[in-house]
Order: C-alpha cells, then structure tokens, then sequence
C-alpha cells in the first residue's frame, strides 16, 4: 500500500501527462473534443511500456468528463486486455495505457487521423524518459508508431511489439489472440531487465 507521500507522487506523475491530455481535447481549429484522462493507477511519466490501442471506445467515451484510459473501464476490451496483462506478469505500475488517436473518432479511422495521432504519440513519448518498450494493438496503432519512427527527424527509438487488438469484434481466433497479447506483454516487461 502506497504511503500518502508516495501517492502524491504518483499522483503528480500522472498530472503532467493529464496537462497534455486537457492540451488535446482542444482541436487545431478551436473547437472541444472528447479525450479522456491518464489511469492514476498506472506508471505514469516512469512507465517502461506503452500500450497503444486505436483510439477511445465508446463505453469510455459514455463516462464523458470522468474517463479514463485505464484497464478498469467497462466492457469486454479492458477485461480481455486486463486478463492479459495479469497473465503477462507485467506490473500495473511498469506499462501507460494510451491511444495513438487520443481523441474520439466518429466513424472509420482515416489516414490523417493516424498522421495527427503521430504527432500526439511524438509529444507523450518526450514525457516518458525510461520507456523500453511500445505494445501496440491493432494495425491503426502500429501504422502510427511505425510512421512516427520513419517519418519524425528524430524519432524516439524504443522496441516496438504488435498484437491483435482485444476487442470481441476481432473474435474469430480469441484463444490465439488472447496468447499474442500475454507474450506481447511478457516481452515488453522483459526488455528492460535485457
């Protein structure tokens, strides 16, 4: 159990990262738009493993104004990825859960919705200063790490491992997706102690 000072801690770890959500929910043309805050539970600015998912789903997006992008939500997602994480040995103190796209998207994700998640996922990453590994789930992910990476002057490079996304709509093959995302997990909680 964490002493009051070490929770004040935590909780200012994850207050710089929420100044940089509340930066986002403000549109490049002015206008709000719905971007949840960062999971207190988790590593906050000192998490070793990001974990990128899509974009916010829609039952985190119901809880409006107290949304957070946590394991904890709601809805068959979070606890797939949850079930996984346990599995995987990796800490809920060692891995940031975050979107690429970190705010609502209405509709399919666009080419230039990836572009503009590129450029959020480039400012989150000068925030987290020991980051040894990058989990992605699902293509929108990994196509916005990977153009980061090749398209940035000076990307931050970090190993980056990629696994299905949790969600029961990608269901065909839930025993093999269930496995990819524990090992995903399980490698990225081992790339620091490498």
């Amino acid at each position: 159990m964490s002493t009051p000072d070490e929770l004040a801690d935590e909780v200012a770890d994850v207050r710089s990262l929420n100044v940089l959500a509340e930066a986002w929910r403000t549109a490049p043309d002015g206008s709000r738009r719905f971007v949840p805050s960062f999971d207190p539970r988790s590593g906050g600015t000192s998490s070793r493993v990001l974990v990128l998912m899509q974009s916010p789903g829609p039952r985190t997006i119901a809880t409006a104004h107290t949304a957070i992008c946590s394991e904890d939500n709601p809805g068959p997602t979070a606890a797939a990825f949850r079930a996984a994480r346990i599995e995987s040995g990796l800490a809920r103190n060692e891995y940031l859960r975050w979107n690429l796209i970190p705010w609502e998207i209405l509709g399919r994700v666009r080419p230039v919705d990836i572009d503009e998640g590129r450029h959020a996922l480039e400012t989150l990453l000068k925030v987290l200063p020991v980051l040894d590994a990058i989990v992605t789930y699902g293509t929108a992910a990994l196509d916005g790490v990977m153009r980061h990476l090749t398209l940035d002057e000076h990307p931050r490079l970090v190993p980056v491992i990629a696994a299905p996304h949790p969600s029961p709509a990608n269901g065909r093959h839930r025993a093999e997706q269930h496995r990819r995302s524990v090992q995903a997990l399980r490698l990225a909680a081992l790339t620091h102690r490498l």
